[in-house]
């Protein structure tokens, strides 16, 4: 059956008319049955702790071998007790389990290529319940690891608080912070998304003017936030701090085999290699890719663009996908704008306005890359300047997407 705008519904991809990407109602704080789970609990609020003594990987193992098996047989028994609440329980353990494995692989020197097999056990059961890999993504980062300082303030810088940290300090929250931030000022760009969608079925024009134009406030308002990166993150501290937990064990020169998770029989014994966590796993700038209908022409860069969805939530693939999808079939904007260039070019300057707005994004995300990163002094192979933490090349691609999404 064809894809039609006129039927999609932001529900159908676990996304919120307010929020967008970001989980409504607010993420789990703590995990209920104390009993069962303070053990998990402990353990990551005192990952800081345990990373500056250098002890981690011995607290994981004794973990694994004394606390994690008793735990995962409970586990199931609780999801039952809890029903409609699963998801907040399972994503709140999906945080804490990615930082702990994170933390396994690369919190001492060198890093792990084997992870105990209790704790890769339990990572990999939560895991397949959230349709992701067990690695850190940017789901476990930045979309489900958040509090709200105020319940009844909004959700914005000033009253936000990063509940997981690898070691803490102002550079690392600020880091995640922005980003829920930027999460949050995009929340009505899916639905607007939509919006506009249904609006190009129906050739209601002023309609779909208004959109775009709501479309473009959202792009310049994160754009806002990410201008505020400087003001708390210092560019040697993130590179020298914080980056280094964000390494995935694929392309990554101190990992070439990848990592193996013991007794997780589905691996069959065998090394997997998963990309790091990656500002490319946000489900914002592909939606708006798709919805420009920008046909991107760096081909080295695209398997791993398509590859970086595969780490998103299941919901918000789908509906990028969608996006695209509608894109080549039928209903495709840029299509739709050009062929009215001349007869509303009230509409041609609304769509050049909104992309040009995310052209302002990318390039400032670009500078960026090479001020954190690309211009850093490098000390180890495990944190390659070249490289990026999804484990590929990245400063001549990030250029050519960026030079692609401007429209004259």
């Amino acid at each position: 059956m064809p894809l039609n705008p006129m039927t999609l519904k932001l529900a159908d991809f676990d996304l919120s008319p307010h929020r967008g990407f970001l989980p409504d109602p607010d993420p789990l704080v703590r995990l209920p049955h104390s009993d069962i789970f303070s053990p998990l609990e402990e353990m990551a609020n005192n990952l800081p702790k345990l990373l500056a003594a250098g002890i981690l990987r011995k607290e994981i193992m004794r973990f694994s071998a004394d606390t994690l098996r008793p735990m995962a047989q409970h586990a199931p028994q609780v999801m039952l007790e809890y029903g409609h609440n699963n998801d907040a329980i399972i994503k709140r353990m999906k945080v804490m389990l990615d930082y702990l494995g994170q933390a396994y692989v690369w919190g001492e020197d060198p890093p792990a290529q084997t992870i105990p097999m209790g704790f890769a056990e339990f990572w990999h059961q939560i895991s397949l319940r959230t349709a992701l890999r067990p690695i850190l993504s940017y789901a476990s980062y930045i979309l489900y690891n958040w509090r709200r300082i105020d319940a009844i303030k909004p959700v914005a810088l000033g009253n936000i608080a990063v509940m997981q940290n690898f070691l803490g300090g102002l550079d690392e929250d600020w880091f995640i912070l922005i980003h829920i931030d930027i999460e949050q000022r995009a929340g009505i760009i899916p639905g607007a998304i939509i919006a506009a969608l249904q609006a190009l079925a129906r050739r209601d024009i002023p309609m779909l003017e208004m959109y775009l134009t709501m479309i473009t406030s959202a792009i310049e308002s994160i754009l806002q936030t990410l201008n505020r990166m400087p003001e708390r993150c210092d560019e040697y501290i993130y590179y020298t701090r914080v980056r280094p937990y964000l390494h995935g064990w694929k392309n990554n020169p101190a990992l070439p085999n990848g990592v193996l998770y013991e007794g997780v029989t589905s691996y069959r014994n065998k090394p997997q290699q998963f990309r790091g966590e990656s500002g490319a796993q946000s489900g914002i700038v592909p939606s708006l890719v798709a919805f420009f209908d920008i046909r991107h022409k760096e081909k080295d860069f695209a398997p791993y663009l398509a590859e970086m969805r595969m780490y998103m939530p299941e919901g918000h693939r789908r509906f990028i996908e969608t996006i695209e999808q509608l894109s080549r079939n039928g209903y495709s904007l840029l299509n739709f704008v050009l062929a009215r260039k001349e007869s509303h070019p009230t509409l041609y300057d609304a769509y050049r306005s909104s992309r040009n707005a995310l052209y302002e994004f990318r390039k400032k995300h670009y500078e960026y890359v090479g001020r954190y990163i690309h211009s850093q002094a490098q000390h180890h192979t495990g944190n390659p300047i070249a490289i990026g933490t999804a484990g590929t090349p990245f400063m001549t691609s990030l250029e050519e997407l960026m030079k692609e999404t401007k429209f004259e």
